[in-house]
């Protein structure tokens, strides 16, 4: 009887920091691999980055072709802008005219060859 109650008294001894070591272990687990843990955290900044980057070059696409619309606009047209866009669109040009055709972006020839 002594033998089970040192047994026991042994094992509450030891059982008592072995539950509070895994809470801690269980804790630092999810807060480094949960869904909103650390590496969760440095895998978002990451998506934020691209999402930036994305944004960045649609924004500078866009003031581009702002820039080219504006120049075609009815009150202000531009003589040289009408009549590249009416040489592109008609595919026409003089017998004495060099073309000089300049590539287009990747995204921009996949976008116009999808019908």
């Amino acid at each position: 009887m002594a033998l089970a109650y040192i047994l026991r008294r042994k094992a509450r001894a030891v059982l008592t920091p072995l539950v509070g070591l895994l809470f801690v272990v269980y804790f630092a687990y999810h807060a480094l691999h949960g869904d909103r843990g650390l590496l969760a955290y440095i895998r978002l900044q990451q998506e934020i980055k691209k999402a930036e980057i994305t944004r960045d070059l649609v924004h500078a696409e866009r003031l581009v072709l702002e820039k080219r619309v504006a120049l075609l606009r009815p009150n202000s047209v531009d003589p040289d802008m009408l009549d590249e866009r009416a040489r592109v669109m008609l595919n026409m040009g003089h017998k004495d005219e060099v073309v000089i055709l300049l590539q287009r972006p990747q995204a921009s020839l996949a976008a116009t060859a999808t019908p």
